[in-house]
């Protein structure tokens, strides 16, 4: 992202989510981004994931400018290149976990690679749940199946917003030491907004917004530097 604003007009009100934002975010990497309720983290990750446009500036999913696709070619580009896990899940009840998971190849016409399939569902730790309907299975475990569905395209990266954010401690630890371990061994990259330190300490860097702008970054970060960073925000 380089000098990304976004603005949103309402009548004669105009309000900017994001302000002079530029950032690079190395493949292979996970970040966390936080900051204070309505300081610009959904915003940011929209734009950077394609979901929404940047009023000016440029964002780049590798080599490929977002700006310059047309909205029929950026759609394509976030089914075929983004994964994407929410904190809804966003599974589809009628389906099975493995129609669930294809759902994105189908989607784009594209062939399901069973070796890679596999790899992905045993690795998310879900292999033994495929037939099952998603209405059978637990918070954490949906969330799984939602993360082996991101993975599922070999896409470019991976967005997660609040992924853990409808599970308890124990279930929400589990799902990012998997995001953590995809990251190490598979090589994906992740980029997730949570308002959970203990959550962004499982990345390898923290970014802080506030107010829409880049406030602060934090490298290896720990939870108790995390919070520690968080307060020091709400102070300022």
């Amino acid at each position: 992202m380089r000098e990304v604003y976004r603005k949103y007009s309402s009548g004669a009100d105009e309000t900017t989510a994001l302000a002079d934002i530029s950032v690079t975010l190395a493949r292979g990497s996970f970040t966390a981004v936080m900051g204070p309720s309505g300081s610009g983290k959904s915003t940011f990750l929209h734009c950077a994931a394609g979901l929404d446009r940047p009023t000016s500036g440029n964002v780049r999913l590798g080599d490929t400018d977002l700006d310059r696709l047309s909205q029929n070619r950026l759609t394509r580009l976030r089914r075929e290149r983004v994964g994407f896990v929410f904190q809804e899940y966003n599974l589809l009840s009628a389906l099975t976990v493995q129609d669930n998971i294809t759902m994105p190849l189908r989607l784009s016409g594209r062939p399901v690679d069973r070796e890679w399939a596999e790899l992905v569902t045993r690795r998310v730790g879900i292999d033994q749940w495929l037939r099952r309907r998603p209405t059978q299975l637990s918070g954490g475990q949906q969330q799984r199946v939602a993360i082996a569905r991101a993975l599922i395209a070999r896409p470019d990266a991976v967005f997660a917003d609040e992924p853990t954010g409808a599970l308890d401690s124990h279930t929400g630890g589990q799902v990012l030491a998997l995001l953590r371990e995809v990251v190490t061994d598979l090589g994906q990259t992740v980029l997730m907004v949570t308002h959970d330190s203990a959550a962004a300490a499982h990345a390898d860097e923290v970014l802080f917004l506030t107010d829409g702008k880049l406030a602060d970054r934090l490298a290896a970060p720990t939870a108790e530097a995390v919070a520690e960073r968080m307060s020091r925000l709400g102070r300022a």
